[in-house]
């Protein structure tokens, strides 16, 4: 089990810090998403700071398992979030990232939990 967390959470954690240094950079397709969301782009230093801190928390939770467990359940509480955030906008066709990541975070923090 601790192979399969040190692989899975790092892919997510990559995941999670690519998306945060482009929320960071304001990248176009992410200022399109967040506005057509209605998500003030104010917010996105704050998401890009959640995404990052997560990915550190699953490339720390390699040594310390409880990071690790805190981080997964971060990304989860996150993506429940932005999941509701595209039903609110009935943004169907946007619903699929942010449910893989979802889902994805739940099976790290298993993993992890399990080979603690």
């Amino acid at each position: 089990m601790q192979i399969a967390y040190v692989v899975a959470g790092s892919l997510l954690a990559l995941m999670l810090a690519m998306s945060g240094v482009m929320k960071l950079r304001r990248a176009p397709q992410i200022v399109e998403n967040i506005s057509k969301l209605g998500v003030p782009l104010s917010w996105l230093p704050l998401l890009a700071l959640a995404e990052l801190a997560a990915a550190v928390g699953l490339v720390a939770g390699v040594f310390y398992a409880p990071f690790g467990v805190a981080a997964a359940i971060g990304v989860v509480v996150y993506f429940v979030g932005a999941t509701v955030t595209h039903l609110r906008k009935a943004d169907f066709k946007g619903l699929g990232a942010p449910l893989f990541l979802l889902a994805a975070g739940v099976a790290v923090g298993v993993l992890r939990a399990r080979s603690a």
